[in-house]
C-alpha cells in the first residue's frame, strides 16, 4: 500500500518515527507485555503516494524489526485487528484477510478439474495456505517464502493460522521461490504467487516478470494448470500501476488469462489478480457453487459463483486500461508501486 511506517499522537505529528511512548510499547511487547501499556493516543500511519496517507489508531505494536529481507511489523488496531505490514505496506488485516485469500486461492483451485498439488509463491502468514488446505482432493501444499522471520514470526503470532502450519499436507519450504521452483522436478497443478507488492529493493519485483513466468514459472505446471497471482491495485485511480502491465505480461505468456478484482476495506482500495492457463479454464457460477459443496471442507466466508463472476467485470476504465496497455514487465523495465525495500535503501 505504502511506504514508511509512522507513529503519531493526536495532538499532532511527531519528528521521529516513535516517541518514548511507542518505544517503550515496542520494547515491552518483545517481553509480552504490551497489555499493561497505554497506547491509546498512537496512530498507524501509511503513505500511499506523495500526496496521500492512510492512518489508524492503534491498541499496540507487538513487533517491529527489520530481517534479511524486509522491515516487519505486527500492529494491534483499534478497526481492523492484527495488522502485518512488511516494507511499510500493509500486507494483511485480521478482520478481512479472508476477502483478499479467498479470492487468490479458490477461483483457480475450483476451476481446475481436479487439483492435486499446489505451490505457493511467498504466503510467509500463512493465510494462502490455510485457504488451499481447506481443498479436500490436494495431496500436497508446498509453501515457499523467502523469509524465515516472517515465517516464523506469523507462526508464533497469527494464531489464525496455527492448524495450518501444524497439517501433515503442507511442505514448507524458505528459499527464494524463484530459485525453488527452477530446480524443483516436481510440476503442480496450480502455482499461486502471494507475493508482496512490487517496490523497489524488495525481493519479489523479479518474479512479475515475463522472463520468470516464460522460463521458469510454466514449465513447472502441469497441463491444464493454472497460474494465479496478485496483481496489486486494481482501483479507479490506482489500476495503471502494475495491475495492467502485470495482466499484459502473463498474456504474453499464457494462453488465456482472467483478471478479477475486489474492494478490501482495510487497503482502502480495490485489488486485483490474474489467472491464466494455457487450456480454457472458465467455470460457470452454477459449476463453481457446486465444487465449492463438495470439495471444501469448511465454509467460504465471501466467495461464490455469482461473486467470482460479477468480480471479473472491469469498469469501463479498468477494461480500456488493461485492453490498451503495452508495458511488458522485465527486470530491466519494471513498474513499482509507491514505496522501497530494504535492500534500496541500504
Amino acid at each position: 500500500m505504502g511506504e514508511a511506517v509512522e507513529f503519531f499522537h493526536t495532538n499532532g505529528f511527531l519528528s521521529s518515527k516513535f516517541d518514548h511512548t511507542t518505544k517503550a510499547l515496542i520494547n515491552g511487547n518483545c517481553n509480552g507485555n504490551h497489555k499493561d501499556i497505554d497506547n491509546s493516543g498512537s496512530w498507524y500511519e501509511e503513505t500511499i503516494d506523495d500526496d496521500l496517507k492512510w492512518s489508524f489508531a492503534l491498541n499496540g505494536v507487538l513487533h517491529k524489526g527489520v530481517s534479511e529481507y524486509q522491515e516487519i511489523a505486527l500492529l494491534d488496531t483499534k478497526r481492523f485487528g492484527k495488522v502485518l505490514v512488511i516494507d511499510g505496506k500493509m500486507q494483511s488485516a485480521e478482520v478481512d484477510e479472508f476477502i483478499y485469500h479467498e479470492c487468490l486461492i479458490h477461483p483457480a483451485l475450483l476451476s481446475h478439474p481436479k487439483p492435486k498439488n499446489v505451490f505457493i509463491m511467498g504466503g510467509g502468514e500463512g493465510s494462502a495456505a490455510r485457504e488451499a488446505l481447506k481443498h479436500k482432493l490436494l495431496h500436497k501444499v508446498v509453501m515457499c517464502d523467502i523469509d524465515r522471520e516472517v515465517v516464523d514470526f506469523c507462526r508464533r503470532h497469527l494464531t489464525v493460522n496455527q492448524d495450518a502450519f501444524a497439517h501433515n499436507k503442507l511442505n514448507l519450504v524458505i528459499n527464494d521461490a524463484k530459485a525453488e521452483l527452477d530446480k524443483s522436478c516436481e510440476k503442480f497443478d496450480i502455482i499461486v504467487g502471494d507475493l508482496a507488492d512490487p517496490v523497489e529493493g524488495g525481493p519479489c519485483y523479479q518474479l512479475y516478470t515475463k522472463s520468470f513466468y516464460e522460463k521458469i514459472l510454466k514449465p513447472k505446471l502441469n497441463q491444464g494448470g493454472i497460474f494465479v497471482t496478485q496483481a496489486g491495485p486494481a482501483g479507479i485511480f490506482t489500476h495503471k500501476e502494475v495491475f495492467t502491465s502485470i495482466f499484459n505480461t502473463i498474456k504474453q505468456v499464457f494462453n488465456y488469462v482472467v483478471v478479477y478484482a475486489a474492494h478490501i476495506p482495510s487497503f482502502a482500495d480495490t485489488w486485483g489478480w490474474v489467472m491464466a492457463s494455457d487450456e480454457p479454464f472458465s467455470i460457470s457460477a452454477e459449476k463453481m457453487d457446486k465444487r465449492i459443496e463438495e470439495r471444501i471442507d469448511g465454509e467460504l466466508n465471501y466467495l461464490n459463483g455469482a461473486l467470482f463472476m460479477s468480480s471479473a467485470t472491469m469498469n469501463k476504465t479498468v477494461s480500456s486500461s488493461l485492453l490498451n496497455e503495452t508495458h511488458v514487465y522485465t527486470e530491466e523495465d519494471a513498474r513499482f508501486i509507491h514505496g522501497h525495500g530494504v535492500a534500496y535503501r541500504n
